[in-house]
């Protein structure tokens, strides 16, 4: 090819040096920090829990909520909310099918099934499809504010008054975030969320449960933290006060307080760096408006609402405005110009996964999924087929507002559109993405 413009082709590349570290790394830690995480070693508590429910107290202050818990990590924290609803047997919980697998796969611990929405192109739930996924075993909805992007909380809470369902919010992209001005986590009858060290609200391996019901708050205390499952905070339930000192769950999940202390230090400035950061990512996506083949996922913020940390940030794909141009050849063309960070977005749909369609948990000869339900497991194949059609890539997560450096990288996105029509294009036309913990490859 004579002259060649894009980096893949032998160009220059669009950004040719290395950034300053400050840009990308996360969390920010200070000296403040440090003391706190110190503390806690020299005067061994880790496995206390008076750092712990101060965060906890600062934490529903802050989210708006009456109660929080911390545990040992999102998962723990997403399995505890189920329990405290009282989803078992039989059960159905809807989620989208574009999420990480910890916003739902626990649920068969419970012999309940998942039960998968359709995103739109906002990766979010489709709040139009939730309806086709109700039937008379339904007990929640599992709203997951992916990628940092609010989902749409009136329709959906529309729905679930309607029907009578449990609302569970998995805020862990999103904390922080608003929907028309108000929090997300603060819709939904309880909310959980990661904060494990590459969110936005990074503490180390931590997560947290909050919610306004007293009930649903004991019973997602006894679920886990046996230390705490005593008449100090049960008071109410009284179904449960036969077991104190047992965690109902059968696993602990009390929070290592060297988290809890990293918490209450991000917690203290989180809001001021995560404006920082919308500032820097609103500017990166500015400078592409109007380019064809990519849309940013980010809301209006006129509306009130806004991306909190901006979590993962992603970019929604149409090849048909790059002449068929794959995701994973564009991606790849992006890398050339900018270095590794752009890669086809977002784990693939779990409705695909064959943890939901063959694995049996409980070796009864049949996918655990299902267990307790005469859904399946192949339902979903063609009813949730729109999402795997959903393409997307990740884009650079600017943690401060340096403008030269922005454009620098913004640069390479531009020059791949206007010149994609170089690029010989013989990448699989799978749907783009990966199942987190495996190589982007």
């Amino acid at each position: 090819m004579e002259n060649p413009k894009l980096a893949i082709n032998g160009a220059a590349r669009a950004v040719q040096d290395s950034p300053p570290e400050s840009l990308f790394k996360w969390p920010i830690l200070t000296e403040e920090d440090e003391a706190a995480v110190l503390r806690v070693v020299r005067e061994n508590k880790f496995s206390g829990t008076d750092i712990t429910e101060e965060f906890q107290r600062q934490f529903a202050e802050w989210q708006g909520r009456k109660y929080a818990i911390a545990y040992c990590n999102g998962t723990m924290s997403l399995t505890s909310a189920m329990f405290a609803i009282g989803l078992g047997m039989g059960d159905e919980i809807i989620c989208p099918t574009k999420t990480y697998w910890g916003s739902v796969s626990q649920a068969i611990n419970f012999g309940a099934t998942a039960v998968f929405c359709n995103i739109n192109e906002m990766l979010s739930m489709d709040p139009a499809d939730i309806e086709r996924c109700i039937t008379p075993k339904t007990k929640a909805i599992m709203v997951v504010h992916y990628f940092g992007y609010p989902a749409d909380m009136d329709p959906i809470m529309e729905i679930a008054r309607k029907y009578n369902l449990y609302v569970i919010e998995d805020v862990s992209h999103a904390q922080g975030g608003l929907y028309k001005g108000k929090k997300v986590g603060t819709f939904g009858d309880i909310a959980a969320m990661s904060l494990m060290s590459g969110k936005s609200f990074a503490a180390g391996e931590l997560g947290v449960l909050v919610t306004d019901d007293r009930k649903l708050y004991e019973r997602a205390m006894a679920f886990a933290h046996y230390e705490r499952n005593n008449a100090n905070y049960i008071t109410e339930c009284e179904d449960l006060k036969d077991y104190y000192h047992i965690a109902l769950g059968g696993a602990k999940g009390r929070a290592n307080q060297l988290c809890s202390a990293l918490a209450l230090g991000q917690l203290k400035y989180y809001d001021e760096r995560c404006a920082e950061i919308r500032k820097a990512m609103n500017y990166f996506w500015d400078l592409l408006d109007g380019l064809p083949g990519i849309r940013p996922i980010r809301v209006d913020e006129s509306t009130g609402s806004n991306m909190a940390g901006w979590y993962c940030p992603h970019g929604a794909y149409h090849p048909e405005e790059l002449h068929g141009l794959s995701v994973n050849k564009f991606c790849e063309a992006v890398r050339a110009e900018i270095g590794n960070i752009c890669w086809p977005g977002g784990n693939f749909c779990l409705h695909t996964h064959k943890f939901f369609k063959t694995f049996d948990l409980y070796n009864i000869g049949k996918p655990s999924r299902i267990a307790y339900s005469d859904r399946d497991a192949r339902d979903d194949d063609d009813l949730c087929k729109p999402s795997e059609e959903m393409w997307c890539f990740s884009v650079p997560w600017f943690k401060h507002f340096d403008k030269e450096w922005i454009e620098r990288y913004a640069e390479g996105f531009r020059k791949v559109i206007e010149n994609h029509m170089e690029i010989f294009d013989d990448a699989e036309r799978a749907q783009g993405g990966r199942w987190h913990g495996t190589s982007n490859e």
